[in-house]
């Protein structure tokens, strides 16, 4: 992969200036534990394309909390993983497993959606990568509150 330069998806208008980012970042994590919640409903109830899918939007929104902070937004899914590895795992806020997770999530939900392909596997991977990413951005998130 091409190094990610965010000043050049700034001018690219992939990744946009939100001002009010930092407003919306609890409804953001509400957002991804509801996401987790319902991945592990339907998961049960065998439901596994919807599985895969909602526990990648778990991570998709307590990432984009993460980047609202910065007060930027993303324009496309692929944009938010590459900002958040710029600003977060590039600068060691975050281990690269983040990263690793939310393209991994967001290659099977890619797979789920256009190309109908799933597994019970894969369901089960994202629904952890998920868990793991919502805590690892409510801590931060709790961490940065108290400063």
């Amino acid at each position: 992969m091409k190094n990610f330069n965010l000043k050049e998806a700034i001018r690219k208008k992939r990744i946009i200036p939100f001002s009010d980012g930092p407003k919306v970042v609890s409804k953001e994590i509400a957002t991804a534990r509801e996401d987790l919640k319902d991945a592990k409903d339907v998961l049960a109830l065998g439901k596994t394309k919807l599985a895969t899918v909602s526990a990648y939007y778990a991570i998709f929104h307590a990432t984009r909390a993460l980047l609202y902070t910065k007060k930027y937004r993303e324009k496309s899914h692929i944009q938010l993983g590459f900002a958040i590895k710029s600003l977060f795992v590039d600068t060691g806020l975050f281990p690269i497993e983040y990263y690793d997770n939310f393209i991994q999530a967001l290659n099977l939900r890619e797979m789920a959606d256009y190309k109908r392909t799933f597994s019970k596997e894969g369901a089960e991977k994202n629904i952890e990568a998920a868990k793991k990413a919502i805590k690892q951005a409510a801590s931060f998130l709790s961490k940065r509150a108290k400063k």
